[in-house]
């Protein structure tokens, strides 16, 4: 089974490293390492900025590849008519299991950042930095670097610049989630949509973009657009960095000129010659399969054309001796934890998704199948952020992707094959362990499990009402389900559920790493079950 990957794994580079350069040197530069491999870097006006940003084609590396030169002149529109400074942040929230060039970048590189980051502050007039992290490695990483060029007080320059440490969750990486939590909210999406570039953090105009963006924008500013466009494809100059893990002999992240054929990125990494599939694009990205593999080259337009996605640069094959539905199921049943527990299609649509896709496996049949399908149509462009969107379409792609899988599980006794686990998951299927924030306003791995005493029950159907996340009637009138784990942002709903039971039948077991709440003393509570984990088992 895969580990989760560590937060800088090995790093390889194809052709001149540009992001990476001095990465074979030291472990991470400091400012005047920095200095010596990469040079100093001139100031530019914003106008040029935005123009050196539209003739590279530089586009958001975090996965939505939104035009940055867009970006750009939107904030700075938007704040002159206001009369307002923007503000400038630095997205470094890289919470998806399978994605890690940002953190290794934050790591080893942070200086490069802050030059594409600073540059865009100082051309637009910003006071006010803020790099949005999740990691203890990321956070030290940047705070020193701030250190390093002055920043860290606020008292040598009249930028002020700090990190935001959020919990790792998928949804921390949204960047309305972002913003909010540096208004002093919770780093959960706000359940509305407003652009960054007219109002974001305290209400003023926002520069928001990833670290490799600004990385990538300081690296076109110091060598001009002709020598950038030098490397890669004319249309879509320069490099990209990529994680690799899944089936592969060694996960790594590795900084490739776009145009490289993806047969050859899967190769550095030692993954299966003939794999039979490639999940691109990370866990809200897209699978392609075996025989498109060979005609996908790395650059966003191309792994479109294939039906797959950059996305946010994860690379993950699998193997011809697991079961692909398995393996997907594990992955739908994390990203359904990873919901904020704020809107219907996220919080009851993701997880009637993941509850679809094991039917399948359990033999549903063709019902199952039409289910899932229709679950996977109601939750698109309903939610109040992207997640149940990019879960919706990472199903899809699962069902499209491995038809004659799907034809085995639906039509017969399944595959036959046993899921290795080959994808990468945080352990036990939430934030990664040991890592501060989990006390996360009701956002973290589940706690409990709710329990049906099937010797009380009634079929009163009061659960169904008060608890949809986790219980669902059958068309006998009783649940469809004699255990479950709670989310936490629906726990406050299982306490409920279980006091106004008429028939007593549901009880709520503690995980055991805790001891329950002293306001829930009264509930039949069995502190000593331990080791159990919600979803990704």
């Amino acid at each position: 089974m895969n580990e989760a990957l560590p937060d800088v794994p090995e790093v390889r580079v194809v052709g001149l490293p540009q992001l990476t350069s001095g990465f074979d040197l030291v472990e991470r530069l400091d400012l005047p390492m920095h200095l010596k491999v990469h040079g100093p870097l001139e100031p530019m006006g914003g106008e040029q900025l935005a123009q050196l940003s539209e003739r590279i084609n530089l586009r958001g590396r975090g996965g939505a590849g939104f035009p940055f030169h867009k970006k750009l002149r939107s904030v700075a529109e938007s704040a002159i008519k206001r009369g307002v400074r923007p503000v400038v942040v630095v997205n470094g929230s890289e919470d998806e299991p399978a994605c890690r060039k940002d953190t290794v970048l934050i790591n080893r590189a942070p200086h490069l950042i802050l030059d594409g980051a600073l540059l865009c502050a100082e051309a637009m007039g910003a006071r006010t930095l803020v790099i949005g992290v999740t990691r203890e490695s990321t956070q030290r990483s940047m705070e020193a670097a701030l250190a390093e060029r002055g920043l860290s007080n606020g008292r040598r320059s009249a930028l002020r610049a700090r990190v935001q440490r959020n919990p790792v969750r998928m949804v921390t990486g949204a960047a309305a989630s972002l913003i909010r939590s540096i208004d002093g909210g919770p780093a959960i999406p706000p359940g509305r949509k407003v652009s960054a570039s007219r109002s974001g953090v305290g209400g003023a105009p926002t520069l928001l973009s990833n670290a490799e963006t600004f990385a990538q924008l300081a690296i076109a500013a110091r060598i001009g657009p002709e020598r950038y466009g030098n490397t890669g494809l004319y249309d879509e100059p320069g490099t990209v960095m990529l994680t690799v893990s899944g089936a592969v002999a060694r996960p790594m992240v590795i900084e490739v000129p776009t145009g490289v054929p993806l047969r050859y990125v899967l190769q550095l990494a030692g993954a299966p010659p003939v794999p039979q599939g490639v999940l691109t694009g990370g866990y809200h990205g897209k699978w392609i399969d075996a025989a498109t593999v060979d005609e996908a080259i790395v650059s966003r337009n191309s792994l479109q054309q294939v039906g797959g996605s950059l996305g946010a640069g994860a690379i993950l094959p699998i193997g011809q001796d697991t079961c692909p539905l398995g393996e997907s199921l594990r992955v739908a049943q994390w990203l359904a934890q990873e919901s904020a527990g704020q809107c219907g299609p996220c919080y009851l649509g993701l997880p009637a998704a993941a509850r679809g896709l094991e039917d399948i496996l359990n033999g549903g049949g063709p019902a199952a199948l039409e289910a899932v399908k229709q679950v996977a149509r109601n939750v698109k462009r309903r939610g109040a952020c992207s997640h149940p969107d990019g879960s919706a379409m990472f199903l899809e792609s699962t069902l499209k992707a491995f038809t004659d899988d799907l034809a085995a599980h639906v039509l017969g006794n399944g595959c036959g094959r046993p899921v290795e686990g080959v994808l990468p998951l945080f352990e036990g299927g939430g934030a990664p362990t040991g890592v501060p924030g989990s006390d996360d306003g009701g956002n973290g791995p589940s706690r409990q499990k709710i329990h049906v005493d099937w010797t009380l029950c009634r079929g009163h159907g009061l659960c169904a009402d008060i608890l949809p996340e986790v219980f669902q009637l059958g068309a006998d009138g009783f649940p469809t389900v004699a255990q479950a784990d709670v989310p936490r942002f629906a726990e406050a709903k299982a306490v409920r559920a279980v006091r106004r039971c008429p028939a007593l039948a549901l009880r709520i077991e503690e995980d055991g790493r805790g001891q329950a709440p002293a306001s829930r003393t009264n509930l039949p509570v069995l502190s000593q079950v331990r080791g159990r984990r919600a979803l990704g088992r």
